[in-house]
């Protein structure tokens, strides 16, 4: 192994563990903040153990430049594929707020049914707005559910208003199947639906 770091493969090596070590903190401290403890835990022990090969090896190459670019490049392109990553999980829980101009045909009422016509709970709202009645909806949802929601409700209404919020802890009420509330028990029921069909 010291004769691989060694080399010029040496800087790729430093290189690439730069990235898996910067990646996983970063998604270590997304999962903290948003109250994993038990996974950011698990993914801080692999994080380190990464690290310190990856630092021990830079400093013993020091005299090496490409060593020093490899470490330094390592960070740089592992906070890239961090957030990268962090997208692609999609972790956590979004609120959706819809309003929608009353001026023609209740399109809130409408986009309300499409909406828990596929299963995610919303809670309907009137208010006023600057010249006229609204109807606004509010949905907590997974965040990979956003764009599958943000179309449902531009399907209604292309010129709906909306904006998204993150949720960092619910109580009560209702999630989508597969959500927070309860995730084993809801898998759980799915999979005696399925057997029993």
């Amino acid at each position: 192994m010291e004769a691989w770091f060694a080399s010029p493969w040496g800087a790729l090596l430093i290189f690439a563990l730069r990235i898996v070590d910067v990646s996983m903190a970063m998604i270590r401290m997304i999962l903290a903040v948003r109250g994993y403890r038990g996974r950011a835990a698990v993914i801080g022990f692999f994080e380190v153990l990464v690290w310190l090969v990856a630092v021990g090896q830079a400093l013993q190459h020091l005299h090496s430049i490409w060593h020093v670019l490899g470490y330094a490049t390592g960070f740089a392109a592992g906070n890239y594929v961090g957030v990268w990553l962090e997208e692609w999980l999609a972790i956590g829980l979004r609120v959706v707020r819809a309003i929608f101009r009353n001026g023609s045909a209740h399109r809130g009422v409408q986009a309300a049914q499409l909406l828990r016509e596929r299963g995610f709970g919303v809670t309907e709202v009137q208010g006023r707005g600057l010249e006229d009645v609204v109807e606004i909806l509010e949905l907590v949802v997974e965040r990979r559910n956003v764009p599958e929601v943000i179309q449902l409700l531009r399907q209604v209404d292309p010129g709906v208003f909306i904006s998204v919020e993150e949720v960092r802890a619910i109580q009560g009420g209702y999630v989508r199947p597969g959500g927070r509330k309860l995730p084993f028990l809801t898998r759980l029921r799915t999979l005696l639906v399925r057997l029993r069909v």
